[in-house]
């Protein structure tokens, strides 16, 4: 229950920050978003918890935070500026991996107490770092698409293009992560279970951060 409780106050800070910066910030501070909350998600990525008899990966609510800011960005501006903030948050992870390479190369002085920390935290794992940027693209950029379609069709119904969207392009992520990061470490049904398990919190969150969408597109023509 701790879990849970705990989850449900993440969603509503997490989303309702986003939301206070689409607000303050505009069209700037969504895509600024996109690229913080990849590198969080990436960051919180390496601590697993259990939910509701699941084992899931921290992170997901800013990784869907991500899918959440780029579908305000094609609602209140278009569907070029949700790519370029695609872009810009594969870049922000590039500068995350890389940079801590960099400083773990160093050779720690010998009144340092942070290396040891740091390499447990940022050691790289080339399969997983590139299995999650491919992912990354494929699934953010297939999401602006299939939100863009989508709307093109349906002027209306907001509720139903996000959630498609979204839902649809987690599973592909999540599935695409995991076979291309653990595929032969762990056999077949291992690796399904992880992505079952991982979509399925990732869809309750998707459904969540609809009436944010709403809040956050209210009075389009005043977004800058």
């Amino acid at each position: 229950m701790h879990n849970i409780l705990l989850l449900v106050f993440e969603i509503l800070f997490v989303f309702g920050m986003l939301v206070i910066c689409s607000k303050t910030f505009g069209r700037t501070g969504l895509i600024a978003w996109v690229g913080i909350a990849t590198v969080l998600a990436n960051l919180l990525t390496a601590k697993n918890v259990d939910l509701c008899g699941m084992t899931v990966s921290m992170g997901t609510v800013w990784f869907a935070s991500v899918f959440l800011a780029t579908d305000i960005i094609s609602e209140l501006y278009d569907k070029a500026d949700a790519k370029r903030a695609v872009l810009f948050g594969l870049f922000s992870n590039f500068l995350f991996i890389i940079a801590p390479q960099i400083t773990l190369a160093y050779v720690p002085s010998v009144v340092d107490y942070a290396h040891d920390y740091m390499a447990g935290l940022f050691g790289l794992n080339l399969r997983i770092s590139i299995a999650s940027s491919v992912m990354y693209v494929i699934a953010n950029l297939a999401d602006v698409s299939i939100y863009n379609a989508l709307r093109d069709k349906m002027h209306g119904h907001m509720w139903i293009r996000n959630n498609v969207s979204t839902v649809l392009t987690n599973c592909l992520e999540n599935f695409g992560f995991f076979f291309l990061a653990f595929f032969g470490l762990y056999d077949l049904k291992t690796v399904l279970t992880m992505a079952l398990c991982t979509s399925a919190v990732e869809m309750v969150v998707a459904f969540c951060d609809t009436p944010f969408l709403y809040i956050a597109t209210r009075n389009k023509r005043g977004a800058k």
